[in-house]
């Protein structure tokens, strides 16, 4: 799969990308919106290809934006408005971009160029002078998301449009349904990289993305009232998302008759969120999936029906999708099945690195030999073991938990804290659910 080529075989059509809010684009005005932004940033930074900030929250001038990025051939960095300025402005020094791309209001920081594309227009009077030979290519870093770090500096995890184009390709063969024009529900910030799962899968099928801003999902009769207008295909979200929706007895098969297919990712599965699922949505397939940021968003997968369901508990993250190896290891031993050990991912859509951060990547990244050839693979820090030929997930190895589906180093709130006036000394305990053991995600954090 190539996307850009993909997208550029949509050009044409009047069907609409992304609805957001009361906002709207359709796959002409994404196209042709992206090449006049793309010539625009090439115009504007000749060859430098230092990589670009996108700063927004929802709004399809975000896709615009990440898409021109790419026409242009430079990596784009999403950052969400909900990101604490703190964070926003180490990231802004670890990338030190020529560029800042928003579509929220963005407070200056040490005179770095931004341009608000929602109030600006002049980046979109450019001539079309972008054609393919300016794509990214294959083997270039197509983003960069950032996550949290041990030292407290966020590490910008790069992904390569042919990891991009290798998940993408293998993530519509999930679920038996035809992919063509669907709707596909955005829960997840661009920021986190549960987002790249629904917002690529439904560009390269020409669907049309349903995005549900932050406000919205701290609404309920807000939410419902989204959920219902979208009449949505395909569900994209963390587990607890949609514990929360379960919450409401109108979470249902009625509610989103088109309902088919739900993938989730970025926290643990339970049996009872399934069980409910099956319950409530009889028509739709639930796929339980796997895998870190590193190894562009999911790298396993599994279908859990009811048999499955009745059968494991912990519930199975599945088997590896094609081009990829896992492997449990106890440092440079591989362990058979049933012992636990770290996974280990190896395969085509595994992170090139971490962003400027050499001692990172010689910690959790080295060539691997397989079969005579030379492969990338990333050490996750997770905890899991093989049973019946499906990999189980079963926590950290180190001190990294998840919260809300986002990573989070225990080291990194600790040293943040500590930034704080007035804080000489801070402590951050997990707690976990009531009753979820070790394979639970953590339900919030304790500072002393």
């Amino acid at each position: 799969m190539n996307i850009l080529e993909v997208l550029e075989s949509y050009k044409g059509s009047n069907q609409v990308a992304m609805i957001s809010g009361d906002k709207e684009i359709t796959y002409f005005q994404l196209w042709s919106q992206s090449d006049k932004l793309a010539a625009y940033i090439k115009n504007n930074n000749k060859e430098d290809k230092t990589p670009i900030i996108v700063y927004g929250h929802k709004d399809p001038l975000m896709l615009v934006a990440f898409l021109a990025c790419a026409k242009s051939g430079r990596a784009y960095v999403p950052i969400d408005i909900n990101v604490p300025r703190k964070r926003i402005e180490r990231i802004v020094d670890s990338v030190d971009p020529t560029l800042i791309l928003t579509t929220e209001e963005f407070l200056p920081y040490k005179g770095y160029q931004h341009i608000n594309i929602t109030e600006d227009i002049s980046a979109f009077e450019q001539e079309a002078e972008i054609t393919s030979k300016d794509w990214i290519k294959e083997d270039e870093v197509y983003y960069i998301i950032f996550t949290s770090g041990s030292t407290g500096d966020p590490k910008g995890v790069q992904i390569t449009y042919s990891a991009l184009n290798h998940f993408t390709e293998w993530a519509l063969t999930l679920g038996k349904m035809e992919k063509r024009r669907k709707c596909f529900i955005n829960q997840a910030p661009f920021s986190f990289d549960l987002s790249v799962m629904d917002l690529y899968m439904s560009l390269a099928s020409e669907s049309c993305l349903f995005a549900l801003e932050k406000d919205i999902q701290g609404d309920y009769k807000k939410l419902f009232e989204q959920l219902k207008r979208s009449d949505a295909d395909i569900w994209v979200s963390t587990p607890s998302f949609a514990d929360l929706c379960l919450a409401d007895p109108s979470f249902s098969q009625e509610l989103l008759p088109n309902m088919g297919l739900f993938l989730f990712c970025g926290e643990t599965l339970t049996n009872k969120t399934v069980g409910s699922l099956l319950e409530r949505f009889p028509k739709a397939q639930i796929y339980n999936t796997y895998g870190p940021t590193e190894s562009t968003v999911a790298v396993t997968e599994i279908c859990v029906d009811y048999q499955i369901n009745e059968t494991y508990n912990p519930l199975p993250v599945g088997k590896a999708k094609p081009g990829t190896i896992i492997k449990i290891m106890d440092g440079e031993e591989e362990l058979p099945e049933g012992e636990k050990g770290e996974i280990v991912i190896i395969g085509n859509t595994v992170s090139k690195g971490y962003f400027k951060n050499e001692d990172e990547n010689r910690r959790a990244f080295f060539q691997y030999n397989y079969d005579g050839n030379s492969c990338v693979a990333y050490r996750t820090g997770d905890k899991g073991y093989f049973k019946d030929g499906w990999l189980f997930y079963c926590g950290r190895i180190d001190l990294q938990i998840k919260l809300h589906g986002y990573r989070m180093e225990i080291e990194d709130v600790e040293k943040n804290l500590m930034k704080v006036q007035g804080v000489e000394k801070a402590v951050v305990v997990p707690i976990f659910e009531v009753g979820g053991g070790q394979n639970q995600v953590f339900k919030s954090l304790l500072y002393l």
